[in-house]
């Protein structure tokens, strides 16, 4: 069993509350040029050397860097034998899209039946995280 958490984005875009995750690739260039004064390591399949990279971007849950961590974004989903791998995941889904909540909502019911633990956030008028 994991512990999931879903973020529930009202107030914000995926794009503000994370910095521009919308493809691998497009992610793995952002970290090498994000900001000049810090560098999160990290790789995908095109940098290859899995095993050494404490961030490995894909956009599958492919995990051979041994992480422990999982982000699931965009609509991206995983079965419970695949959650197992972590311990501890999180959905981060789209409040304003129609699509993206019935989604999040199923994907909960599947991962709740499974006997995971699922822990539910939403933003307030601020923008800070609130556990509902």
């Amino acid at each position: 069993m994991s512990r999931v958490d879903f973020y529930h984005l009202q107030s914000q875009t995926l794009e503000n509350v994370l910095p521009k995750l919308l493809r691998v690739e497009f992610l793995n260039a952002l970290l090498w040029t994000y900001n000049d004064q810090s560098f999160l390591p990290h790789g995908s399949k095109k940098d290859g050397n899995a095993e050494l990279q404490p961030i490995w971007l894909t956009s599958g849950t492919d995990n051979p860097n041994m992480a422990s961590l999982l982000f699931l974004v965009d609509g991206a989903a995983a079965d419970n034998g695949e959650l197992e791998k972590f311990s501890r995941v999180f959905n981060i889904f789209d409040g304003n899209s129609p699509d993206a909540l019935q989604q999040a909502r199923a994907f909960w019911k599947n991962l709740k039946s499974g006997g995971n633990e699922c822990f539910y956030w939403q933003q307030d008028a601020n923008g800070r995280w609130k556990q509902a």
